[in-house]
């Protein structure tokens, strides 16, 4: 075995999602999707894992396991619970959670939506309206002011791209559409308050670096596909990637690959492994979405936000990421600005319209107690992060 070694500074995290761990989010238009019996979600969120509560285990373990960063995302709807009425509680709240990382030896990078929209915004044409912009910038202004110096990176919006895709093309997130125009409207809202967000979390306290994370797959374009391929790129993932030339990073955020015909997409190879999500197990994926999103965004610092598999067999956690790192390491010897990975994600939680049956994390928690029990894997992990380098046959 020989040692493959990181940059110097090149951070190691894990990440959740407000709304996947805290419990309770009720005032979202998640809440809401997730209680109608039409929706096709599994089960509801309910008390999650208690992380609104619970967020200083969650943090101490991070430290214990030799992580340096914990990405975690605020909920809107605690903090402007109906439009213009901003909580000070809860903004206290999450100042909180900042401090409490920055006491383990922890960065906390701040996301400002992951995924969830207060109701009061969802009734109001949610991100079909384009005064939403001006609204998620309000948001991120205030929060900011409370917050920005305690952050070490900020990201504005966790996969727009998805949100879009699937909520309104897809029709399998809130609000339920399956409208490739309204897809396209909603794309240039999220577009647009990214930028705004971006202009307010910086004129804020604070010097964070501040970025926008975007869901890629390693597009393969069979025999025919081509031209389809680069029709489902275009919208799926490169006006959300141009959008972020000259930020201070892109969040990268890989799982898996996906094959192309000439019709769309086709389901997994045969003879190929797959995970709990029903994807293939193909960790190759990261340093292909890497150089792409190098390429399309004219060379935009990267941080891998997300990356991590479904897997009730934890040595395949292990054996998935070690192939993903090692990609990585090809990356950054190619000459390309790395600046970190984080797996997704800390704790097993509720995967959305999946409940609580994949289990992608770190951590185990029991349903019943909120117990957390690290896996394997977190020990793997938080020992490469400490030599910050990888073990390579």
């Amino acid at each position: 075995m020989a040692l493959r070694r990181f940059p110097d500074g090149f951070t190691w995290g894990t990440a959740t999602a407000a709304h996947q761990i805290e419990g309770g989010n009720w005032n979202n238009d998640w809440w809401m999707w997730e209680h109608d019996p039409s929706s096709g979600c599994a089960e509801p969120s309910g008390d999650a894992c208690d992380s609104y509560h619970r967020y200083g285990e969650d943090i101490a373990l991070i430290a214990e396991l030799g992580l340096d960063n914990y990405r975690f995302s605020l909920e809107w709807s605690r903090i402007e619970p109906e439009e213009g009425e901003f909580s000070k509680a809860a903004l206290d709240h999450y100042r909180r959670v900042c401090a409490a990382c920055h006491e383990a030896g922890i960065d906390p990078v701040v996301t400002y939506h992951h995924f969830t929209t207060p109701r009061w915004l969802a009734a109001k044409g949610g991100w079909e309206d384009p005064a939403t912009a001006d609204r998620f910038a309000r948001f991120a202004e205030r929060t900011a002011a409370a917050l920005g110096d305690l952050t070490s990176r900020a990201c504005t919006i966790n996969e727009p791209n998805m949100v879009a895709t699937i909520g309104y093309l897809g029709g399998a997130f809130p609000p339920g559409v399956r409208d490739r125009a309204r897809r396209r409207v909603v794309n240039a809202v999220f577009l647009d308050a990214h930028r705004k967000a971006y202009d307010a979390i910086k004129s804020g306290p604070g010097d964070a670096r501040v970025g926008l994370t975007v869901a890629m797959a390693d597009f393969q374009a069979l025999e025919g596909g081509e031209g389809k391929r680069a029709q489902i790129l275009d919208q799926l993932e490169d006006v959300f990637l141009q959008a972020a030339i000259g930020d201070d990073f892109l969040g990268v955020q890989t799982y898996t690959r996906t094959r192309v015909g000439p019709d769309g997409a086709v389901g997994p190879e045969e003879g190929v492994e797959t995970t709990i999500m029903g994807y293939e197990l193909w960790p190759e994926a990261l340093a292909a979405c890497i150089r792409r999103a190098w390429q399309v965004t004219d060379g935009t610092p990267l941080l891998v936000t997300e990356n991590g598999i479904a897997a009730e067999d934890d040595t395949r956690r292990v054996a998935y990421v070690q192939r993903a790192l090692e990609g990585v390491l090809d990356c950054l010897d190619e000459g390309i600005t790395v600046l970190g990975y984080t797996y997704w994600s800390m704790l097993d939680n509720f995967e959305w319209a999946y409940g609580y049956g994949p289990t992608f994390g770190l951590v185990s928690v029991d349903r019943e107690t909120f117990a957390r029990t690290p896996k394997p894997c977190a020990r793997w992990l938080g020992a490469v992060a400490r030599v910050n380098a990888l073990e390579v046959g």
